[in-house]
């Protein structure tokens, strides 16, 4: 008889593999400065993609340098990030980032993360006011390239669906459980491809579930019988 665990590790390799026919093995191919994606990520909280970038090239335009904006009034830097949304609130947390990197560093370069144990990494990172496990989770894959799984409300939800995390687990607490149950070779490829088929099927309202390859595969409880029939083999 399998154990629960070894249940999991089965659903999950079916998860990837089906996903990686759909969408291939994205690669790794980032060159992305890691306080420059810390002040990015920290601006496309609850806000698309479209406004945060947005929001990041108005906020380089009025300050070019990192020096510059570490000496700007919170208002003024607030203005500058309107477009994103939550402005006074993301102004405060990127300034608060950005002394903590100089207070610590004497410059605004966060390589140094690139040494240390990834737990001591995540640990610093996350004692920035407004950096939670999502937040550091990406600084430390895409731009430092440590093993670290990032879970946004894509991958959340995906994952409760599908029953490689529990209904009721908290997005905060799914990264460790994720992190867990997933080859830390497997992070990056997986992270995207979840997103991917978050946004394009599995969506948060009216999930495509008819043309769905993992339906075989689903715990979501609305799904419907005829569906499940009807469902490709994944």
């Amino acid at each position: 008889m399998q154990s629960p665990k070894s249940v999991g590790v089965a659903r999950l390799r079916s998860v990837q593999a089906t996903l990686e026919r759909l969408y291939g093995r994205p690669r790794n191919t980032r060159h992305e400065d890691a306080l420059e994606q810390l002040i990015g990520t920290i601006l496309s909280q609850n806000t698309s993609d479209v406004n945060s970038a947005r929001s990041y090239e108005s906020l380089r335009q009025v300050y070019p340098s990192w020096k510059a904006l570490l000496n700007a009034p919170r208002r003024e830097v607030a203005t500058a990030i309107r477009m994103g949304g939550l402005a006074e609130l993301k102004a405060e947390r990127i300034l608060a980032a950005l002394r903590k990197v100089h207070e610590e560093t004497g410059g605004f370069d966060l390589d140094f993360l690139a040494d240390l144990p990834v737990e001591e990494a995540r640990a610093w990172l996350t004692s920035i006011p407004g950096v939670g496990p999502k937040t550091a989770a990406i600084v430390l894959l895409f731009a430092l390239r440590r093993p670290a799984f990032p879970v946004d409300t894509h991958i959340h939800r995906v994952t409760r669906r599908l029953g490689l995390i529990g209904p009721k687990v908290s997005r905060e607490r799914a990264h460790a459980l994720l992190e867990a149950l997933v080859n830390p070779r497997d992070y990056y490829p997986f992270h995207l491809n979840l997103i991917r088929h978050g946004r394009e099927t599995c969506r948060a309202r009216r999930p495509a579930c008819g043309r769905c390859a993992l339906l075989r595969l689903c715990a979501h409880p609305q799904l419907t019988a005829p569906h499940r029939r009807a469902s490709p083999n994944p």
